[in-house]
């Protein structure tokens, strides 16, 4: 399987930088991780977007893949409650 370059958005990137220190190493090790595997156990697709998410803690990662690319582009990152919003 070809790997994937990975892109974070700026506002996801401001996101990422208000974590909790408790939070922010297992979620950018869990980013760095959709590199290889895009669709990893506990993913899932979002009804109504081609995006998906992952869940680390009470917080949620919302991706999109372009397969075509070989891209995956983070979109937000957020707490379970604002996650969708």
């Amino acid at each position: 399987m070809a790997k994937y370059n990975i892109l974070i958005k700026r506002s996801a990137q401001k996101e990422l930088e208000t974590l909790p220190k408790i939070y922010l190493v297992p979620i950018t090790k869990l980013i760095a991780s959709l590199a290889n595997n895009p669709r990893p156990n506990g993913s899932e697709k979002l009804s109504g977007d081609e995006k998906y998410r992952i869940r680390k803690g009470p917080y949620r990662i919302i991706y999109s893949i372009h397969e075509n690319e070989l891209v995956i582009w983070v979109v937000k990152i957020a707490h379970r409650k604002q996650a969708y919003r």
